[in-house]
């Protein structure tokens, strides 16, 4: 019997442990021990995407790290950009543009997509496209898709300029 390990990460802002076997990934740790299941597994060899997530704020294959890899780390899942009730920029643009068709890829798309606006919150069509490269969708073009990054740009420039005009606002003692 393989002895098991305890990993201990911050998955959407919330501090997760688990004993895991060494060998285990982190896909399986969200998937089968937090219950995590926005996070799809697609292909098992890293070629797909689905299973991307971000780590310490960066997009990585998470079929591809073993979970006690991520230990201590903070993890960002699909489930944790927003809620139903409150839809993350992300989420809204791919509601309002139709950038998703069966969905399997999608939640891939969008934490890859959330990296990209993280560093860049103007990006051109080539830099969307270029920052989607390791997901695959095999249901479109990507048009829709790259629209609804565009969209979500847009709507988090929105955001961002509307906080600063606040927080501008305040007087001294408000601060």
């Amino acid at each position: 019997m393989t002895k098991k390990v305890n990993v201990t990460v911050n998955v959407n802002g919330k501090t997760r442990s688990a004993e895991v076997e060494p060998r285990t990934l982190l896909v399986h740790l969200l998937r089968d021990e937090f219950n995590l299941t926005g996070t799809h597994i697609g292909c098992d060899t890293s070629q797909c995407g689905a299973c991307t997530v971000l780590m310490d704020g960066k997009a990585i294959k998470s079929c591809t790290v073993l979970a006690v890899q991520a230990d201590g780390t903070a993890i960002t899942t699909v489930e944790g950009l927003g809620s139903v009730e409150k839809l993350h920029p992300i989420q809204q643009g791919f509601w309002e543009e139709h950038g998703l068709q069966c969905g399997f890829c999608t939640p891939g798309v969008m934490m890859a997509a959330s990296n990209l606006l993280h560093e860049n919150l103007n990006p051109t069509e080539d830099e969307i496209r270029n920052a989607l490269e390791g997901v695959i969708c095999r249901c479109t073009g990507y048009q829709f898709i790259v629209k609804a990054v565009q969209h979500a740009a847009k709507l988090m420039r929105t955001e961002n300029e509307e906080i600063a005009i606040a927080e501008a606002t305040l007087t001294e003692g408000e601060r």
